[in-house]
């Protein structure tokens, strides 16, 4: 079923183009509830951006769209490693440096927080 979603939800998006849709639009426009429209936009995350070679992107101001822009690409992937950077960073202030404040010899924090350390450290990068 996810296939089928997808497959309205592409359609739509595509019939929408060069604009954007917001996740009601595209409710109204496939006539698919709001867990069926997320689950179609997971299925072409997933799936159909890549048979189709163009990806899937959402801005505030347009919602869900396919762009041949890779400077928009560019612009949504920094977003998600900034978001992906913050869930990081509140993983290691809010629970690692607390353990290894309360245990500092324990070995899986110390290897938990040394690889981490590293790939917060590309997300940053990353990010910019």
């Amino acid at each position: 079923m996810a296939v089928h979603n997808g497959d309205l939800v592409r359609a739509a998006l595509m019939e929408a183009r060069p604009a954007g849709l917001q996740t009601r639009q595209l409710i109204a426009a496939t006539r698919l509830t709001r867990s069926q429209v997320e689950r179609g936009i997971r299925h072409l995350r997933d799936v159909g951006a890549a048979e189709h070679l163009t990806p899937i992107i959402w801005r505030q101001r347009d919602g869900y769209l396919f762009s041949d822009d890779p400077a928009d690409w560019i612009e949504y992937e920094k977003r998600q490693f900034l978001e992906i950077l913050h869930r990081l960073t509140r993983m290691i202030t809010g629970t690692l440096d607390p353990h290894l404040a309360r245990h500092p010899d324990d070995e899986w924090a110390q290897l938990a927080i040394a690889q981490l350390t590293g790939v917060r450290a590309t997300l940053a990068q990353l990010t910019r």
